[in-house]
């Protein structure tokens, strides 16, 4: 089985991009792994929703039945969203997942790979990954992929659970531009930041698919990031996060949980020790990312 045939593009999206339309793509952990049930399916079907409603095609990834998927029906996307034996695939498990036919959900990693290989410039995502806290060696995917592949990454900056000063470190190492959406401060997921101070920034749509653009046009091959905060109103407050973060990493450290369990025990406990305020705002990032991606990709498709 060669490359093109393991990969399937929607008859819907492969048009869109034939005609330079818009399209952004949207990651499946987070239907998966990222939002309890029904609030995943709901705020999946949302997102495309959004999209759909600037114009833009929306482009979900799933491998299912042994293929890497691009563009999803809503039965495909319940799906996701209810069964219990959802793989969560990386690069490292995703040759795996497509030769045992499994059903799995891209992380940021393999949804940039997915867009890459079909053309798609803009992924919306919640917030990448990064370095670990108290482990410089425990590394997220997500940054080889940003480091190796041209895809614009919309996100609310790295996930307030890691090591984001660290994080920022490793992107300069690895020449990836960090845009700042109507902002200098470098969000940080459930809140607008603490102050670490960005160089590029974008007042609007227009101008930073013009940043995005200029980077690729000069013969750079990384991907981006633009990084969008939460809506102030939205915003977590800061102590309240650092808490519940501190909490879950010391139940996390007494029950043995590391590698790809961590992320989402983390997520979960951070929700619980937070009376549910990180998980609406999970929610109110995610949609909002959503909103500017497609926004940023429509100013791409039209320049």
């Amino acid at each position: 089985m060669n490359e093109t045939s393991i990969i399937k593009v929607s008859d819907e999206i492969q048009e869109a991009l034939k005609e330079r339309k818009p399209v952004v793509a949207l990651e499946s952990t987070l239907i998966s792994h990222g939002l309890p049930s029904p609030l995943n399916i709901d705020v999946a079907l949302k997102a495309e929703s959004i999209l759909r409603d600037l114009n833009v095609v929306p482009a979900t990834a799933a491998l299912i039945d042994g293929y890497l998927r691009v563009g999803l029906n809503p039965k495909e996307i319940e799906l996701l969203g209810s069964s219990n034996e959802v793989t969560k695939t990386s690069f490292n498990n995703l040759g795996e997942v497509i030769a045992n036919k499994s059903l799995g959900a891209t992380t940021v990693a393999s949804t940039m790979f997915a867009a890459y290989k079909s053309g798609i410039k803009v992924f919306a995502t919640g917030g990448i990954g990064g370095v670990h806290r108290g482990s410089e060696a425990d590394i997220s995917a997500d940054l080889k992929a940003l480091s190796d592949l041209p895809v614009a990454v919309v996100c609310a900056g790295v996930k307030s659970i890691l090591d984001i000063p660290k994080t920022l470190e490793a992107l300069e190492t690895l020449g990836v531009p960090i845009i700042g959406y109507k902002t200098d401060i470098f969000p940080e997921f459930w809140t607008t930041g603490r102050g670490l101070k960005l160089k590029i920034t974008a007042s609007e749509a227009k101008e930073a698919a013009l940043l995005l653009k200029a980077h690729w046009e000069i013969g750079l091959n990384t991907g981006q990031l633009v990084a969008v905060p939460i809506p102030k109103e939205k915003s977590v407050d800061q102590e309240i996060v650092e808490n519940a973060v501190n909490e879950s990493l010391n139940e996390a450290a007494e029950a043995g949980i590391t590698g790809n369990a961590i992320s989402p025990f983390l997520l979960k406990k951070v929700s619980e020790a937070s009376g549910g305020l990180t998980l609406e705002a999970n929610v109110d990032l995610i949609l909002n990312n959503v909103q500017v991606a497609g926004e940023v990709a429509t100013q791409m498709a039209n320049d």
